[in-house]
């Protein structure tokens, strides 16, 4: 009797399972495009290189170091800069590509920087915006972006 209650109950798991996964494939065919809503997206954000892109992450690292560790520390220059996912979780979320680099920051240090670029994450939502973490400089006692800035990637 015992080992019959455990074949149906494993049986039974394994068909919830099987729905679950059939209903997660049915979903993720019904997905709207973020460019098609009611409130569009373009998806037209620059890349990982761009002139602009570089000078937002320096200077937003800038005005952190500034800000909240009292500290004059700049990025001087940027090199080995790579794209590492665009639109990682799919086509409904909010375009973002994800990019890493190599940053020499102005105590002569070389050290990685994860970043990404989003659309409409600028200011008030008018423009594109970025998100970064310089490894070994995201100091927050909670660690902001996790060890190895690992929530600054996809």
């Amino acid at each position: 009797m015992r080992s019959h209650l455990v074949r149906l109950t494993l049986g039974i798991a394994v068909g919830l399972t099987a729905f679950s996964a059939a209903e997660a494939r049915s979903a993720r065919e019904d997905v709207e495009p973020a460019e098609e809503r009611v409130f569009p997206y373009d998806a037209q954000i620059p890349g990982c290189q761009d002139p602009d892109v570089l000078e937002k992450v320096a200077t937003n690292f800038a005005e952190k170091e500034a800000k909240y560790w009292n500290s004059s520390m700049t990025i001087v220059s940027f090199d080995r800069i790579e794209r590492t996912a665009w639109r990682p979780w799919g086509l409904d979320t909010i375009p973002r590509r994800f990019c890493t680099a190599v940053a020499t920051t102005s105590d002569g240090l070389r050290r990685k920087v994860d970043y990404s670029v989003r659309e409409s994450l600028g200011i008030i939502g008018a423009t594109w915006g970025v998100e970064l973490c310089v490894h070994g400089l995201d100091r927050d006692l909670s660690y902001a972006y996790s060890t190895a800035c690992r929530m600054a990637r996809p």
